[in-house]
């Protein structure tokens, strides 16, 4: 199975959280994009990871924000999409990891196959767009008031989404 992780990261930390995905999944050999320089052949993987960053009030990264209109023309049909994202639960608790949400309203519905749903168990928020029945769309990461939950975050995730490959 072919894996591309795709991410938007304006400080680095979506980027390095995409890359500690890419180490825990060397067995499927993920290419790891930055979406800023991403094309459409870069979703011609099986398995596309996606991750972006929430910034101001709720709003999405700003490579994916321009990248977005791209996406929603890209064929998802018989893929499978797994998400994640970054954000500060402290400082924005009521849009806590909301660009994962943008990014799961943009892909479903588009014939793939979305996994990776993560429990809200554990999280300190009030709201979050990235929420949908209860479960978090994705993984969802806060390097800033939480770093020291992020490995084993990462590593229960990777696991989940092998499972359920």
């Amino acid at each position: 199975m072919k894996a591309t992780i795709i991410y938007g990261s304006t400080t680095d930390n979506t980027s390095n959280i995409a890359k500690q995905i890419a180490e825990a999944l060397v067995d499927y050999s993920p290419n790891v994009v930055d979406v800023s320089g991403a094309s459409e052949a870069d979703f011609a993987a099986d398995l596309l990871i996606l991750g972006t960053s929430t910034w101001g009030v709720g709003d999405l990264q700003d490579d994916w924000d321009s990248f977005l209109p791209t996406l929603e023309g890209i064929d998802l049909n018989g893929k499978t999409v797994a998400l994640f994202g970054v954000g500060d639960s402290a400082g924005y608790s009521d849009t806590f990891c909301d660009g994962v949400g943008i990014l799961f309203e943009a892909v479903k519905g588009k014939g793939c196959k979305i996994i990776g749903a993560v429990s809200t168990d554990g999280y300190s928020f009030d709201e979050s767009r990235a929420v949908v029945d209860g479960k978090f769309v994705g993984l969802a990461i806060d390097e800033d008031n939480e770093s020291s939950e992020t490995p084993g975050r990462i590593s229960n995730w990777v696991a989940q989404l092998k499972s359920e490959l």
